[in-house]
């Protein structure tokens, strides 16, 4: 799999209108080069560090495509949203959910980056697109976009090539994932397979664990 990165985005942390709440949701493109660090592109902020940012989720990388989809659902956001509009750091076009695999390696100009779990849509996607229950949608729908971990720093830009250089679970897209721990009830065995997935967050590997006991221990 190859592609190009079209823009790369980063944000500090600013007010969110008219409640006030703290988000750096709101981006802008670099010119040039930029440097990844093992928590992600510098100068980019994030306001809520207990769910956002870290080694885990280090680079936030979204299809421009779904915006489409955005548009289709709220006809009223169509002329707003646009790549970056919902805070990532990558945008690329003929990269998604169908395609990229939970543990996915790619190199990205002299980067190395892995996947490590789906973005999970919050409150912030609601109050960007001025639109209740949006998280929901695009977490039913499946474009929620995906988190890198950092696996070797460097520098990436506009331009440069994506190439997938290591695939440990081709039988774990993002969409199967998705629609695995989205059902009601889940099959606890997929769960375990999932939560043994090389390269998954532990903190979501540890949440599918307890969900597939729980569901066991019930009867589920």
């Amino acid at each position: 799999m190859k592609s190009t990165v079209d823009q790369v985005f980063v944000g500090r942390v600013r007010l969110m209108l008219p409640d006030g709440e703290s988000s750096a949701i709101f981006k802008s493109p670099v010119q040039g080069a930029i440097r990844v660090t093992p928590t992600g592109l510098e100068g980019d902020e994030q306001a809520d560090l207990r769910h956002h940012g870290g080694p885990d989720k280090a680079l936030h990388h979204y299809p421009a495509e779904h915006y489409r989809v955005i548009g289709e659902q709220w006809p009223q956001c169509a002329a707003m949203v646009g790549a970056g509009f919902l805070g990532e750091n990558i945008s690329t076009r003929g990269m998604t959910e169908n395609e990229v695999c939970i543990g996915d390696v790619f190199r990205i100009g002299d980067v190395r980056v892995q996947v490590s779990q789906p973005r999970s849509p919050c409150w912030k996607i609601d109050r960007r697109l001025k639109v209740d229950d949006a998280s929901r949608f695009v977490e039913a729908a499946g474009i929620t976009g995906w988190y890198y971990r950092v696996l070797q720093t460097g520098t990436i830009t506009a331009g440069d090539e994506i190439e997938l250089v290591e695939r440990p679970n081709p039988w774990l897209t993002l969409a199967e994932y998705w629609d695995t721990v989205i059902a009601h009830r889940p099959d606890p065995a997929a769960l375990r397979r999932i939560a043994a997935a090389e390269g998954l967050a532990a903190d979501k590997a540890q949440r599918w664990r307890e969900r597939a006991q729980w569901l066991e221990s019930s009867g589920g």
